[in-house]
This record gives structure tokens, C-alpha cells and sequence, in this order.
């Protein structure tokens, strides 16, 4: 059932507007006593579902009990993060999900089934796996909130992913990053039908119906006219039909289908969103389809200081590092303990241009950034960022095209985690 839905391309959502929007959605969905919000964690601040947190809160006062971050392999929020993303909200109300020991498994879904939508990709049953408050909290009503965009593991982002990623356990985010990867991430992002996808509808389908969860979808993009980012849409239900009306909004506003390939990119790496190369690579996965073979791929990362924000995470990728498909798959077969954390592995393989493209970082100068010989020794290339921020000032250039005095072209991406480019002999609807 769709509770609220309205959403165009040049729709602006104010704060007012956005909280009417909830609260006429809530009004329909009824007062109840105990309620538990899921929204995303602070490297998705642009989603305004901080503010729709916040507003829930408003409307439910002391019946919102609970407010679970949907960490997924995240660091934990900071209490400015939290301060900052929820405003008024009680921080006494966060709980802190982890994703080694909080979780209970609802159901498996069966390896013919992961066979069969994988294409013959990978054999193996899924794990649904949520953190253990769903169940144990007696909820009336659980508010999963958040943004559906692009995404590099599931085609988009959001609806039931952020429940079974986002408060997911060890195995089931491990195998549902590896489907995606064997499967083909260029084969995916920008779809809402993908086979990660109907993995988790199918996990919906059978273990949680028993659990009041309604989906708080928002679809958020940056202007390119005055460069502000700006909620173009909120689509609020309890079923797949939400997620999908907000994805077919989300893929006009989030993706640009470009005529030429790209033969330089520079990406930019919000200091308060991105440091770690675990999110800061959204630089590559958004962009891969785009740049041209033989192209260069720059990241300004002035607050990149690990790779992996896990810290066993962070130790594989530092040892294993971003050297392609078949030396990540050869590492896999050799190594136990890659095996056993396949989230990374997906990411090794995500982060790789395959050879096709260079890759070169440019972290800031702080004794915590990640140095020169860190950077290049997991099989990317480093620069100077006083160098390259001399050369390409981003502060005077815009979002995409951009010609230099010298008339070197240069595609300018502000914030990768907005959008997904391609080129259009690389995608296919």
C-alpha cells in the first residue's frame, strides 16, 4: 500500500513541504504506542533523512522508542554526527547496530533460487539476517527511511536493502556484495530489477511479513543549474511499488547518460562524508561506465584516512588490494580468510578498473591521511592534492564539462555518491 507519493524532476521539497508530505503518510498509517525508525547513517547526510527522522520523531513523540542507524559495515555514528544529521531529536534514542553480534537470521533463501537469478553466477543459499531489535522490540510500527539512487551492490539503493544490509549480519552482506560482483556491477547499477535485488524481495516475501515495516523513500539529486542538492521526491508504502515508483524518478534524476566517453574525470570527496576508499570509491563504481579506455580517473580526498572502515576489512584490503577480477577470484581460492569476508572481496573487485582506466588519489596532508606508499600499495596511483588542486581548482569549475586554459576537457563530479554517468553504448535499460 502507497501512503504518499509525489515526485517529478523539477519537484523541490522545502523542509515544511517534506514534513506535511510525512505526516499526511503517517496520519493514514494511525498512531501507535512503540516505534522503531531506520534511517541511514551519516555518509548519506545529502538524503534528508536525517530531517525525516527528526520529523517522525515530531509526529510520534515519546512512542518512537528507538532510532537505528543502518550502519551495515560503517563506523559507528559520532555524537556530532548524530547532533548534526537528527537535530532535535533525543540522542539517547540512538542505538548503535553491529553487524558481528547483533544479528538474528530470519530464513534462508535457497541456492536454486540465488542460482537461477544470478544466471549460474554463484551457487550458494542467502542468510536474511537483521539485527535482533526487530524482533525483540515489539515494535507497532518500523519506519525503514532513506534514499533510493544508484547503487553499486544492488542496482538501487534502498527499500529493503537498508534492512537487510543496512541492520544486516556478517554472512548475508558478505554474499549479497559478492552476487553483485560476479554477477556484474555495470550490469546493474541503475536498475531496480536486479538479481541482489530479488534476493532481498524474496527474503521480504517469506520472513518478514510478520514485522510492520513501511519504507520512507526519498529521491535527492544535485541541480546542475545552482549546484544545490534538492529532494525531488517522496514516496512513502509498504511494498515493492514504492521502491519502484521512487527508482524510475531516481534514474532520471541521478543518472546522466552521456554521447562521448570521458577521458579525464575529478571527483571531489566531502571531507565530512568520505574517508575511507570503502565509500570514497563511489568515485569509481559511478563513473566506470563513463571513462573512456585509456582514461584518467582523479579523487580529491582531503579527509581519506583507511580504506576499509571495518578494521578487519581495512587489514584485506590493504594486503589484498585493487588489482582486478581474476586477481581478487585467484586470492579467493587461496585464501581462507578472503573467503570468509566476500563484502570485501566484491569491493576489491569494485574498485578496480580492471586495468581499463587509471585510478590515482589524492588524500590530504594530515599526519592521519593515508601516505603516498599506503595508496599505491593497494594498486593505486597518488598525487600531490596542493599539485592537482593548483592545476584543477574545484572550486571554479562546475558540475561536468569543463574546458582548462590550456583546453584540456575535464568532467567535474562535486559529490559521487548523488548520481551514476555513463556512456551510452555502456548501459542498457
Amino acid at each position: 500500500m502507497i501512503y504518499y507519493e509525489k515526485g517529478s524532476t523539477d519537484t523541490e521539497f522545502t523542509s515544511e513541504e517534506l514534513k506535511k508530505g510525512l505526516f499526511e503518510a503517517l496520519e493514514k498509517i494511525g498512531k501507535k504506542l512503540k516505534v522503531l525508525a531506520i534511517p541511514p547513517d551519516y555518509t548519506r547526510l545529502p538524503s534528508r533523512a536525517g530531517e525525516l527522522t527528526e520529523f517522525t520523531w515530531q509526529f510520534y513523540g515519546d512512542a518512537l522508542t528507538d532510532v537505528l542507524p543502518a550502519l551495515g559495515t560503517h563506523s559507528p555514528m559520532t555524537a556530532h554526527q548524530i547532533e548534526h544529521m537528527f537535530g532535535a531529536m533525543p540522542a539517547a534514542l540512538v542505538r548503535e547496530h553491529d553487524w558481528r553480534n547483533d544479528v538474528v537470521t530470519l530464513g534462508t533463501v535457497p541456492a536454486e533460487f540465488v542460482k537461477e537469478v544470478s544466471e549460474g553466477a554463484v551457487d550458494f543459499p542467502w542468510p536474511a539476517q537483521v539485527n535482533k531489535l526487530l524482533l525483540e522490540g515489539n515494535f507497532d510500527l518500523i519506519l525503514s527511511i532513506g534514499q533510493v539512487v544508484p547503487h553499486e551492490v544492488v542496482g538501487m539503493a534502498n527499500y529493503n536493502k537498508n534492512i537487510f544490509v543496512g541492520t544486516g549480519g556478517v554472512e548475508g552482506i558478505n554474499k549479497s556484495h559478492f552476487v553483485g560482483a560476479a554477477y556484474g556491477m555495470e550490469r546493474m547499477m541503475g536498475h531496480a530489477d536486479t538479481p541482489v535485488r530479488r534476493i532481498f524481495n524474496y527474503a521480504s516475501e517469506h520472513f518478514t511479513n510478520n514485522l510492520p515495516i513501511v519504507y520512507v523513500q526519498s529521491v535527492v539529486g544535485l541541480d546542475k543549474a545552482d549546484g544545490k542538492i534538492k529532494c525531488r521526491g517522496l514516496y512513502v508504502g509498504d511494498d515493492f511499488e514504492v521502491f519502484n515508483k521512487a527508482a524510475k524518478l531516481a534514474l532520471e534524476v541521478n543518472f546522466d547518460l552521456l554521447y562521448k566517453p570521458l577521458k579525464k574525470v575529478l571527483v571531489y570527496l566531502d571531507p565530512s562524508e568520505f574517508k575511507s576508499t570503502w565509500l570514497g570509491n563511489k568515485s569509481v563504481y559511478r563513473t566506470r561506465m563513463a571513462i573512456e579506455d585509456g582514461g584518467e580517473l582523479i579523487v580529491l580526498a582531503p579527509a581519506l584516512k583507511e580504506f576499509g572502515e571495518d578494521k578487519e576489512i581495512d587489514c584485506l584490503i590493504r594486503k589484498y588490494g585493487y588489482f582486478g577480477t581474476p586477481a581478487t577470484l585467484k586470492a579467493c581460492d587461496e585464501n581462507q580468510e578472503l573467503r570468509n569476508n566476500l563484502s570485501a572481496a566484491a569491493h576489491l573487485i569494485h574498485g578496480s578498473s580492471e586495468g581499463r582506466f587509471s585510478i590515482t588519489y589524492c588524500p590530504g596532508k594530515a599526519a592521519e591521511n593515508l601516505t603516498r606508499q599506503e595508496i599505491e600499495s593497494v594498486g593505486f596511483g597518488y598525487a600531490d592534492i596542493d599539485e592537482i588542486m593548483q592545476k584543477y581548482n574545484f572550486e571554479h569549475l562546475k558540475e561536468g564539462y569543463n574546458i582548462m586554459p590550456d583546453g584540456e576537457e575535464i568532467f567535474y563530479i562535486s559529490n559521487p555518491a548523488l548520481g551514476l554517468w555513463a556512456f551510452k553504448d555502456r548501459f542498457k535499460y
